[in-house]
């Protein structure tokens, strides 16, 4: 097996499963501002820095002290390592490194031996294509005898490369010849930039494919996130548990036959003001004083605001988080990326051991990444479950009164164990909380629609004497259609089946409609 180079980039050497195979030839290949040279920069550096291995900067463009100047934006003391002698710059143009290489004794070959040079970064290939093509000189000739002649010097190369769209197949043959190609992508959108790193090929080794966030960071340089998607899944040995966790209201366990199971995950789903944000903290306070540590990824509100609204409801957020069991991770949906995000989360939860989670609310990722959302919560989900930690996703539903459907991104049924909507039903002139559990997956949970406050302790059932019966309590609003039914895209599920039938409509049908109310 070949002995893996690890390159020093954060996150990179990750996606390389360890590092590129020693002496393989890379090309780093994208367009303007994607971050290559600073790639092989940290390659270079990192190598001499970190990993005892001398190595060689050939630039046709740069200058060296533009060179010295960007690696020092990234504390990067560049000079240090040039005077101790582990790092050389080579200024050079295109016309007399290809001569060299047609050389069997040329004196940069000599100059890679006297440094003891183990790695070497050549910024970079379109330079010299475009000599040889203005000079007619056989430039795959000249890319195979670059290659050879490192081959030779045993040396890990990186090589950048422009990647121009227009220009499609011309760099086919020398992508070929390469060991390993690494693709770099820069795009804006929404007045932000963001930058994406794919590995296309890796001679002799496995890697992980596919599209990954890429970061150009203060004090670090570039920094990979590997796509959330590539996490384990849950396998068939995934870890289950007996043991359930209270919501923090009793009657609320009584509707779900007993609380949530731990390890499972639940979606919390209503309209805005019906208390989602109230239910999390509600839940996590309880799970905090029975011994577990929790985590509450809010993406809708500041921390500061959580804690103070908190406060008037009984709950002392701030006391939680000074104690060390409550931890409060906040992202600006702005700047959300989500490969980003899912790693900071997964880093928080490993290193402080939490087992309790709320995502407050997910609908942010939805707006965030449509098209990525479904996988990306299917890996959230699988990543918690994997840990049996106990999950909690609220979200957003945009229908004020009933509920049609979860989400059209998200139908649920596959992703989460339990389901809990909060929502409004209209009586009269007055808008009233409801609350009913749907789905709770291995238990027998009540079948009903229960009213409820919100005050001090969080979700209140009224008529709490009615958790005690399997009957349905006969609420102020029992005899209407109920959450699921009263979707303005939907009628009663009574009056769909006499519809059909040609039957009269039963008496409850006859209700005065929404826009009557």
């Amino acid at each position: 097996m070949n002995q893996l180079v690890k390159t020093g980039i954060a996150g990179l050497d990750e996606v390389l499963h360890g590092g590129i195979p020693r002496n393989n030839n890379v090309i780093v290949e994208g367009p303007p501002g994607s971050g290559k040279t600073t790639l092989g920069l940290g390659f270079i550096y990192h190598g001499a820095l970190d990993f005892d291995e001398p190595g060689a900067i050939v630039s046709f463009e740069l200058d060296p002290a533009k060179l010295l100047r960007d690696a020092a934006g990234f504390d990067w003391d560049l000079q240090g390592l040039i005077d101790q002698g582990r790092i050389k710059i080579i200024q050079t143009s295109p016309a007399v490194l290809l001569s060299e290489f047609r050389s069997e004794d040329g004196a940069f070959a000599a100059s890679l031996l006297a440094l003891g040079a183990k790695r070497l970064l050549i910024d970079g290939l379109t330079p010299l294509r475009l000599y040889a093509e203005a000079h007619d000189l056989p430039f795959r000739e000249d890319v195979h005898l670059l290659i050879e002649g490192l081959a030779r010097l045993g040396v890990t190369t990186m090589v950048t490369a422009e990647k121009d769209e227009s220009l499609s197949g011309v760099l086919a043959h020398e992508r070929f010849v390469f060991d390993t190609i690494i693709s770099l992508t820069r795009e804006e959108a929404r007045r932000r930039v963001s930058r994406r790193l794919a590995v296309m090929k890796s001679r002799g080794q496995d890697f992980i494919g596919g599209s990954h966030t890429m970061r150009i960071e203060p004090g670090k340089g570039v920094h990979v996130y590997r796509r959330a998607q590539s996490r384990p899944v849950a396998s068939a040995d995934q870890p289950t548990s007996e043991e359930r966790l209270s919501t923090g209201s009793p009657a609320i366990d009584k509707m779900m036959d007993g609380g949530i199971y731990k390890g499972s995950v639940t979606l919390v789903s209503g309209i805005s003001g019906t208390g989602k944000t109230v239910f999390s903290v509600q839940f996590l306070t309880h799970a905090i004083k029975t011994g577990h540590k929790a985590l509450l990824v809010s993406l809708d509100e500041h921390p500061r605001q959580l804690m103070r609204n908190a406060k008037s409801l009984g709950f002392d957020l701030q006391g939680l988080v000074d104690s060390g069991n409550l931890f409060i991770h906040y992202e600006s949906p702005l700047e959300l990326e989500l490969d980003v995000h899912f790693d900071r989360i997964v880093k928080l939860v490993e290193q402080e051991g939490i087992d309790c989670v709320v995502f407050d609310s997910i609908a942010v990722y939805e707006m965030t990444s449509r098209g990525e959302v479904a996988d990306y919560l299917y890996a959230l989900a699988s990543f918690f479950k994997n840990r049996l930690a106990t999950t909690l996703f609220n979200y957003e539903s945009p229908e004020l009164l009933g509920v049609s459907q979860i989400s059209e991104e998200l139908k649920g049924s596959h992703l989460v164990d339990n389901i809990i909507l909060l929502n409004y039903v209209e009586i009269s002139t007055v808008l009233r909380r409801a609350l009913a559990v749907p789905k709770v997956r291995g238990s027998r949970n009540l079948q009903v629609t229960r009213e409820y406050a919100i005050g001090v302790g969080g979700l209140l059932l009224v008529d709490e004497s009615a958790a005690d019966t399997q009957a349905v309590p006969q609420l102020p609003f029992s005899a209407y259609y109920g959450l699921l039914s009263r979707s303005p895209s939907r009628q009663s599920p009574a009056v769909e089946e006499a519809l059909a039938c040609g039957a009269p409509l039963p008496d409850s049908a006859h209700l005065p409609t929404e826009k009557a109310w």
